[in-house]
């Protein structure tokens, strides 16, 4: 390789290095200064939960009594059986007997119109009573009882947003540990975004608002032709520095199972990452800039590595950066409850960025044409 092109691309990868550098310190730092309150706080507002569900029969059975049992005086739980096929109808039945606190609202397949996420979740905001919304999916599971208290008493003028946090159950499945790590580090940089007053995203499975702000916002009209974007969409078009919150104590999380196989895996991010394209412009330049540069930071390290040029000094920067990380993510790894993954970084961030460039490129030339 000639002298000027291998100096080129060291330049590059110091340039790499840098950009890398800023984000752990501008960003995912500040998450580490934020603490969440230790201390069971009094309840606030009355809330409606809302679930979504579309043939989730088993999962409704498994994991909504945690949800209708919650420990707080005043909410409601709506959930909407989105055109199931499955005996979803039967166990909301069982279960609307026991728990009297539970609402049903039931769509049925029309021939001409297909429903998705959007309307049915609609659906359920209309005929939820309380101004406070907490979405969760069916196949979600509260960590403690105490789960609707933290993310309620988040909401006060002017907060109108809750970003929670939703980490996958620990398996022994191959994918398991990097499903679970690239959430921590999703995590880290939405709530980092969030704490320094620019949130970008949400995710369903943990997620609260008010009904002023959906209606005042038109709900999901701006976006309703996609599919995908019932959470990090709305977000990132009505989230301001001043209406949102987060929560992250660890009673507040939602536990759910990861995908197994890497065919229900590229489903899934594939219909994730294609909603990307639509947040607002500076969003996507902060994601692509830190998605690129991370990826050309690990193969610019290979290449001076491989090519014998400045390897000491390319293996220094990588070190100080590393180093970095776990200062950074030994804290925030632990509290989002991955801190046996910090094992694993040197490699999982690696695959992390690949990964980031491979679905952001599918999701952008792809499109997905069902939610479930």
């Amino acid at each position: 390789m000639e002298t000027y092109i291998r100096e080129a691309l060291f330049i590059l990868f110091q340039f790499c290095f840098l950009i890398q550098l800023y984000f752990l310190v501008t960003n995912q730092s500040r998450l580490t200064r934020y603490k969440p309150s230790e201390t069971l706080p009094e309840a606030s507002v009355p809330i409606s939960v809302i679930i979504s569900a579309r043939n989730e029969a088993n999962n409704l059975r498994e994991n909504l009594p945690a949800i209708l049992e919650q420990n707080y005086p005043d909410f409601e739980v709506v959930v909407i059986n989105d055109c199931s096929y499955d005996s979803s109808d039967e166990v909301l039945e069982e279960l609307n007997k026991a728990y009297p606190r539970l609402k049903i609202v039931t769509i049925t397949e029309h021939d001409r119109f297909k429903t998705g996420k959007k309307f049915a979740l609609t659906l359920g905001i209309k005929a939820a009573k309380n101004e406070h919304l907490l979405f969760t999916d069916a196949d979600c599971i509260p960590a403690s009882d105490n789960w609707i208290t933290y993310m309620a008493s988040s909401f006060n003028n002017p907060v109108q947003i809750v970003l929670g946090y939703s980490p996958y159950k620990k398996t022994r499945n191959f994918l398991n540990p990097f499903i679970r790590f690239e959430t921590i580090k999703t995590a880290i940089n939405y709530l980092s975004s969030a704490v320094n007053g620019d949130a970008y995203m949400g995710i369903g499975r943990n997620l609260a608002y008010t009904k002023t702000l959906f209606f005042g916002a038109k709900g999901f009209a701006a976006h309703m032709h996609v599919i995908s974007g019932d959470d990090d969409l709305f977000v990132n078009q009505n989230a301001t520095v001043d209406n949102t919150a987060i929560e992250i104590n660890a009673e507040a999380f939602t536990y759910t199972d990861a995908k197994t196989t890497l065919k229900s895996l590229f489903r899934q991010k594939k219909r994730h990452f294609g909603v990307g394209k639509l947040y607002k412009k500076r969003h996507r330049r902060m994601l692509s800039i830190d998605a690129v540069s991370g990826f050309l930071f690990y193969i610019l390290l290979t290449l001076c590595l491989v090519f014998n040029f400045e390897p000491l000094l390319a293996l220094g920067l990588f070190m100080f950066r590393l180093i970095f990380q776990l200062i950074i993510y030994s804290k925030l790894f632990k509290r989002l409850d991955g801190k046996d993954l910090l094992w694993y970084l040197p490699f999982f961030d690696a695959v992390y960025y690949i990964y980031l460039n491979t679905f952001g490129l599918i999701g952008t030339f792809i499109k997905t044409t069902q939610w479930k």
